[in-house]
């Protein structure tokens, strides 16, 4: 294979201010340091973060390769370092979770106050017979108990499967039964767009199979938290969480583990159907953790007020909506609802109310604004931001300029992180104090990081070309796994390149040495023999001002191979923009090249995106070849395809694409 065509340019630049660069966190001599001696780096950042209760002496074992022992002989309580050394160490009244619900309720939970909250959830779950190595899955809203019941768990040495609160009862059953878990924490229900939607039923559903594929479940208790009041069915392996939690005790100490402990698995979806349990482990993941989420944001944990959009049952909200912002005993703000509920202002004003000062959200989010206009933000006083992150896919430029203008006023650095569900915490980002910032680029390695961009022989590419990422070293915070199928990891990940974790993203090194992310690899295509990414024809599209999103796949085509063909949605104000097919088709042709020009445009009010927000282009795909749709249940909104397909059809029979 040949590596993928470079299609884009950017030449826009945006140094660090003087003074932002003079008070960062992150110096030059961090990458220095790391070069210097990459391990030493890493027992360094290991030992001034994080508090060992048994001091390591063995930096990585790697001889299991490519499944890696960091820190191994060192012992750490995972929840002691988020919580009880912070209040040990004065910092108790410090606000740990400014938590909003959709409907407007608040809650403000001290460090002192959120270590008790811990605590007393750690002795309800040990009464109920949980304890080292058992896994619990929790199926909550993002609220204030998520949190805590993912810290309870890591306190007593036990392991969490977070299990999004949107997933079916099916997608819930097939994780519950995969962990093995002996405890469900869920809710009756959760607010959302406005209403609320229930969720213990769900659970009930999955656990009424008594008998999935010959096999019971192996759940013992399901705890429930009371949020919206919403009726329930109760059965005998049924507890309110306040009739057992409430009344616990607060003393609980915490026990150390060792660093290799599994802390938890989070399931992603995989091409198999079957889902993959992706398994992190304690003191490598809690180091890089802390360490990415100070340097990348430029933490000042004594004044910042951070806050990640992600909810926690993302890989995103575990590492910076909970174990890297409460290890640097950060003040976060943690919000239940959708960005548009009450008000389509709705974020806006709580970076007002709260005064956030970082702020952590996905492309998808920042596009979906750019629709609506510059003018709802613009209400708000958004002057407390300094900091803005990006977080998902690649933002494309527009969507980059348009962030740092409208939200971060012109002034605030943008730090585009890579980084994957495997990967445990951000890889390749901007340092905020140190990088001249490219709109688009998600930049260089962290210090302690080793990529690099081979074709398909495993060559480098070198400068100015495009091929496929992998990271060639090891790293603290890797996956140690796929949960019960050690063959598959190695298949999975390993396999193409022997010794190098192959990410399944490609990537392009610009002239400079700095890295662009081009999406999956599966949404790479060939047109008449140019290895194209649908990543940089999307962010061709949303390069016009007409234009608010785009989705773009490659369609079997018999000339060419593959043919392109681009979903777009139009901003409110361009609903009307004459021939606007044709005029984007060409406005395609003149930013990359007519081999990029679609061969079809439809114009849609809607993407298929799926609760975290990622677009399915796979579904796309379906329609665009004339296959019936697939599998839509990871969808926010099922019906969008329907809306899709059937648009796409009065497209091609008007010849209107």
């Amino acid at each position: 294979m040949s590596s993928i065509d470079n299609l884009l340019h950017e030449e826009r630049r945006f140094p660090p201010s003087p003074a932002f660069a003079q008070n960062a966190v992150a110096q030059p001599d961090l990458y220095e340091e790391a070069k210097a001696d990459r391990l030493a780096f890493w027992a360094e950042q290991a030992r001034e973060r994080l508090y060992w209760h048994e001091p390591f002496s063995t930096v990585l074992d790697w001889s299991d390769a490519p499944v890696a022992r960091w820190f191994p002989d060192g012992k750490l309580n995972v929840a002691y370092n988020c919580l009880d050394r912070h209040v040990e160490a004065g910092l108790g009244d410090r606000v740990a979770y400014h938590w909003e619900g959709e409907p407007g309720d608040t809650r403000t939970l001290t460090y002192a106050e959120l270590t008790r909250e811990v605590k007393k959830a750690a002795n309800a779950l040990a009464s109920l017979g949980i304890g080292h190595g058992d896994r619990v899955a929790i199926y909550l809203p993002n609220i204030p108990e998520a949190a805590i019941a993912m810290l309870a768990v890591a306190r007593l040495g036990a392991i969490h499967s977070v299990v999004f609160g949107g997933f079916s009862a099916e997608s819930l059953r097939a994780r519950i039964d995969d962990a093995e878990a002996k405890l469900v924490i869920t809710s009756d229900g959760g607010y959302r767009k406005g209403r609320a939607f229930p969720l213990k039923p769900t659970v009930d559903s999955a656990l009424a199979w008594d008998d999935v594929d010959g096999k019971r479940s192996t759940v013992e208790h399901v705890l429930v938290v009371k949020r919206t009041g919403g009726d329930v069915t109760w059965n005998e392996h049924d507890l309110w969480w306040h009739d057992v939690v409430d009344p616990a005790s607060d003393e609980h100490e915490a026990e150390a583990f060792d660093a290799e402990n599994p802390l938890f698995i989070l399931y992603t979806s995989g091409t198999t159907g079957k889902p993959k349990g992706i398994l992190h482990t304690s003191g490598g993941y809690l180091t890089q953790a802390t360490y990415t989420h100070a340097n990348v944001f430029d933490l000042h944990a004594e004044s910042d007020v951070y806050w990640c959009t992600a909810d926690v049952g993302w890989i995103t909200g575990h590492t910076y909506a909970v174990y890297g912002p409460l290890t640097n005993a950060t003040t976060s703000v943690m919000y239940e609802g959708t960005p548009d509920t009450p008000h389509p202002g709705r974020w806006w004003e709580l970076i007002e109310k709260y005064k956030v000062s970082i702020f952590y959200t996905a492309p998808t989010a920042i596009r979906s604004f750019m629709k609506l206009g510059r003018d709802i933000p613009g209400k708000f006083d958004l002057t407390s931001i300094r900091v803005l992150g990006s977080v998902g896919e690649p933002i494309n430029p527009e969507a980059w300029i348009w962030y740092r203008e409208v939200i971060g006023g012109g002034q605030a650095p943008i730090v585009d992180t890579w980084w994957q569900t495997e990967t445990g915490a951000i890889m390749v980002s901007a340092l905020p104090g140190i990088t001249s910032l490219k709109p688009g680029s998600a930049q260089v390695p962290l210090p302690g990081i080793s990529i690099d961009v081979l074709d398909d022989d495993g060559a480098p590419v070198g400068h100015g070309q495009g091929g496929l990422l992998v990271i060639t070293e090891p790293w603290p915070s890797m996956l140690r796994g796929i949960w019960g199928d050690m063959d598959r990891y190695r298949e999975t990940y390993w396999e193409k390149f022997g010794d190098k974790y192959f990410a399944g993203d490609g990537a392009r090194l610009d002239d400079d040495g700095d890295l662009w992310l081009l999406g999956r690899v599966d949404d790479v295509m060939n047109v008449s023999g140019h290895r194209l990414s649908t990543a940089e024809i999307e962010s061709a599209l949303v390069g016009h001002e007409a234009v608010a999103e785009a989705a773009v796949v490659g369609a079997s085509d018999d000339t060419t191979g593959q043919a392109v063909v681009a979903f777009v949605i139009l901003k409110q104000r361009f609903a009307d923009l004459e021939d606007a097919a044709n005029v984007l088709r060409a406005h395609v042709a003149t930013a990359i090249g007519a081999i990029a020009r679609p061969r079809e445009l439809h114009l849609v009010t809607e993407l298929p995106k799926t609760r975290s927000g990622k677009i399915m282009r796979r579904l796309l795909r379906d329609v665009a070849e004339g296959r019936d749709i697939g599998d839509t249940t990871t969808l926010a909104d099922t019906s969008v395809m329907q809306a899709i397909a059937d648009k796409y059809k009065a497209d091609r029979a008007t010849g209107d694409d």
